[in-house]
């Protein structure tokens, strides 16, 4: 998942170094929730998700600062 979201790997022992670093710790639910409707997920995965993913605005050049346009 870290690979995934971060674009960067590691190794088990050193993820969880980074938890204990940052006092979190590793988390997996014993059980589903009964609320789930997988249905809906897919649903949700399937048509709501690509237009939600595609309005994302793209990386423009520019300063970070919004007093300062960007020079050019």
């Amino acid at each position: 998942m870290i690979r995934r979201l971060f674009h960067v790997s590691y190794p088990a022992e050193g993820t969880w170094r980074l938890l204990q670093w940052h006092e979190w710790s590793w988390q997996q639910p014993t059980r589903r929730a009964v609320e789930c409707d997988d249905d809906a997920v897919e649903l949700w995965k399937k048509e709501v998700w690509p237009r939600v993913r595609a309005s994302r605005r793209r990386a423009v050049a520019g300063s970070s600062l919004r007093t300062r346009p960007a020079s050019r």
